[in-house]
């Protein structure tokens, strides 16, 4: 009974994945659904995230049984048969050509919804929006320059330059516009970074999908954002070359949002301290 569920999920993952993948690659606004949940669960894969959009798209906090009663709690009873089925990687195998390959086994998950645990606020609803941009610009990839603004382009905030091996920053803008400008440039570097094939233009589409869910996760307004000519751009592609698309702006946003978790965890760490420190001369 064990091998058949899971040979069943299996099925239903493959399934489901090429369903949703096929639907957002043809609908502008089901791709920005796509990217706001990927923008939620950035450490999961493009593939996984398109299965959390096709069974749960409002889904917040995901874990197995074990990580919510490692949360103090449980999943409910009549949750236990509405899992979000996502894919892991399993053993390796060697084809018959000698290359080797990945089983991959359906894991299911619950979001926090379909638990006894209490939903917390994320801390970054209220972040400080000084605390975003020292973490957005710690360890670039390459050196960020502050230029008055009549050296800048009209239309850009900031600008990769590759031959200069810099990106430069109008002055005098808010937190909100320096967030919104200086990230796809981020992106552009990253891209850049050891590639002598390195093109603006293909890059460009995969620097705004990033850009766009890095807003979305530290809640910078994303108004200004259209994906309206997403159908066209992927237009005749087949599941596995879009997955491979989106793949690309995941990975571009997850290696931004990696370098800001570095400094966002040691402030966190740091109020927490500070907290302790204050509640024990309280006490005293």
């Amino acid at each position: 009974a064990f091998v058949a569920e899971s040979k069943n999920n299996r099925n239903f993952c493959y399934e489901r994945s090429a369903q949703i993948t096929e639907a957002v690659a043809a609908d502008s606004q089901l791709f920005q659904k796509y990217l706001d949940v990927q923008s939620r669960f950035d450490h999961y894969t493009a593939n996984n995230a398109l299965l959390i959009l096709a069974q749960n798209p409002e889904a917040q906090k995901l874990g197995d049984c074990g990580y919510w009663r490692g949360q103090g709690g449980y999943v409910k009873r009549k949750e236990m048969k509405n899992p979000v089925l996502i894919m892991e990687p399993g053993k390796e195998y060697e084809r018959e050509d000698g290359s080797i390959g990945t089983y991959y086994n359906a894991k299911k998950l619950y979001d926090i919804s379909q638990t006894t645990v209490r939903a917390k606020q994320e801390p970054q609803t209220n972040m400080d929006e000084r605390l975003l941009i020292r973490a957005l610009i710690s360890n670039p990839p390459v050196n960020i320059v502050g230029a008055e603004p009549d050296q800048m382009p009209e239309d850009k905030g900031a600008l990769f330059e590759p031959e200069e091996g810099c990106i430069y920053v109008r002055k005098g803008m808010d937190a909100q516009q320096i967030f919104r400008s200086l990230t796809p440039e981020l992106a552009f570097a990253g891209f850049a970074e050891g590639n002598k094939n390195y093109d603006r233009n293909e890059d460009s589409f995969y620097a705004y999908c990033a850009s766009y869910m890095l807003c979305k996760k530290y809640g910078i307004d994303t108004q200004g954002f259209n994906f309206h000519d997403v159908p066209e751009f992927l237009a005749g592609m087949e599941p596995q070359e879009v997955r491979a698309e989106l793949s690309k702006a995941r990975d571009a946003a997850y290696a931004i949002s990696s370098r800001m978790a570095k400094v966002l965890n040691q402030n966190r760490i740091q109020n927490n301290r500070q907290q302790s420190q204050q509640h024990r001369e309280e006490a005293r």
